[in-house]
């Protein structure tokens, strides 16, 4: 007989789904209300704009809900996705981003009404599309458009020289002013460097928080699945300079916590952990229902915990932490020079997917052995993303990895937001072929949510 763990929902459950659905409502209000309307990625600074009265529609996010829409009304999303396929954009450019220019072409917000169109763009050379999505917009919207040149550091395993490291700091740094005076130029509006200051904080406090949420997902029963922390982690994703979500993620990790400290499980089973890595399906997360009830709880990704997360090298153990943020190092941010390169260092130092697209191979590997390590984890899920060039860069080196050390891999192909490109029935299957390798039986039916 399998231990059956205590469980109970997540009391800030509510408020994270608030959060998430008045940042949207405000995106859509946000003209009529004054405000300065911004598109860019999730990748990109997004707390340089704090300094101005202003809503931010995050890309990729965006993305992801519109694919989720599939669920419920697949009409609307294939009108949708075809509308950018018709105007030219193929199948094997980013998903979100064909979301996105598909919804803003047919001038229909996700969320209702009509798509809420943008002052300007602020987008980073992040990932090959990404560098292209929003001046594609920009043309699209006749609206000015600025791409700040982010270049990443190093995995630390490469050992890169703290000379290069400066340089890049400084880059980043004088771009981060340049982009500043060609917004207030823009739009005709002051830049209020109090405000740039306490978003560049509240960045750093919502990534450090939310690394050691994914921290106390060590514990054993894990507090959190992983369905759930993609719920949660989307927060820092389109809101992390902002004080609700600076101050969500401490009410939440004190609740994790509170659930360790207690053995309050995110499923009544484990008898196995995995983690996974790229984006999920997000039209299809039934496949993490069908794993527990195998008993085997996803205990993460690096995705989620480095998109969202402030993490810090530890040259000794070998290991990531969550970064300490300034105020933890005792450094004051009095003003806009020193915020720009707080923030500069912060996502130079601290930020780890954007290392993962660019520089993947054996740093990645590191990382992600990092992780078995750490969260206890049985066996690691591949997701084999059409819709992402970037997270899906070095899988198969990671897959040998795992398996040189014996740690049991699946993959399994798919699209993050095209469901034409996944296949439910042959992923059920070779997830069950799996538990069938790694000798777990299924514990109860598995049925598909509605």
């Amino acid at each position: 007989m399998e231990q059956k763990y205590k469980t109970a929902p997540l009391r800030c459950w509510n408020k994270a789904k608030d959060i998430r659905m008045n940042i949207y409502q405000e995106i859509a209000e946000a003209k009529e209300k004054g405000k300065l309307l911004i598109g860019g990625g999730a990748e990109s600074l997004i707390a340089i704009p704090s300094g101005f009265e202003h809503a931010m529609l995050v890309g990729e996010p965006y993305g992801a809900a519109i694919a989720y829409v599939y669920r419920e009304n697949p009409e609307l999303y294939m009108q949708i996705v075809e509308a950018a396929e018709h105007a030219g954009y193929p199948r094997d450019l980013c998903a979100y981003m064909r979301d996105y220019l598909g919804s803003l072409l047919l001038n229909k917000y996700i969320f209702g009404g009509p798509f809420p169109h943008l002052d300007f763009c602020l987008q980073a050379g992040f990932c090959d599309t990404h560098s292209k999505w929003y001046q594609i917009v920009s043309e699209i919207e006749k609206i000015p458009y600025f791409s700040l040149d982010l270049v990443p550091f190093d995995w630390e395993i490469a050992g890169e020289s703290e000379k290069t490291k400066q340089l890049k700091r400084d880059y980043i740094v004088s771009q981060i002013h340049e982009a500043i005076e060609w917004m207030e130029k823009t739009s005709g509006r002051t830049f209020d460097d109090e405000k740039f200051i306490q978003g560049v904080m509240n960045e750093c406090d919502s990534t450090s928080v939310w690394a050691k949420i994914c921290i106390a997902n060590r514990a054993i029963p894990a507090p959190l699945d992983e369905k759930t922390i993609l719920s949660l982690y989307v927060l820092a994703v389109i809101g992390r300079p902002r004080q609700d979500v600076a101050d969500f993620y401490k009410e939440c990790l004190a609740e994790v916590e509170e659930r360790v400290a207690n053995e309050i499980a995110a499923c009544p089973y484990e008898t196995a952990r995995i983690i996974t890595d790229s984006q999920p399906p997000w039209f299809a997360l039934d496949f993490f229902r069908l794993f527990e009830s195998y008993g085997v709880v996803s205990v993460g990704a690096h995705y989620s915990f480095a998109l969202s997360g402030g993490w810090e090298y530890d040259p000794v153990e070998k290991t990531w932490n969550a970064a300490r943020t300034p105020r933890e190092r005792g450094i004051e941010i009095k003003t806009r020079d020193d915020a720009a390169k707080v923030l500069a260092d912060w996502w130079l130092s601290t930020g780890t997917v954007c290392r993962g697209v660019r520089h993947s191979g054996a740093g990645k590997i590191q990382r992600i052995m990092d992780m078995v390590d750490k969260w206890h984890v049985d066996g690691v899920v591949l997701h084999l993303n059409r819709g992402c060039e970037g997270t899906s860069m070095g899988q198969m080196e990671i897959m040998q990895a795992l398996q040189k050390r014996g740690t049991p891999v699946m993959t399994f192909e798919g699209n993050h937001a095209d469901p034409r490109e996944y296949d439910e029935q042959r992923t059920f299957a070779r997830i069950q072929s799996f538990m069938e390798t790694m000798d777990l039986k299924q514990i109860y039916e598995f049925k598909k949510e509605k």
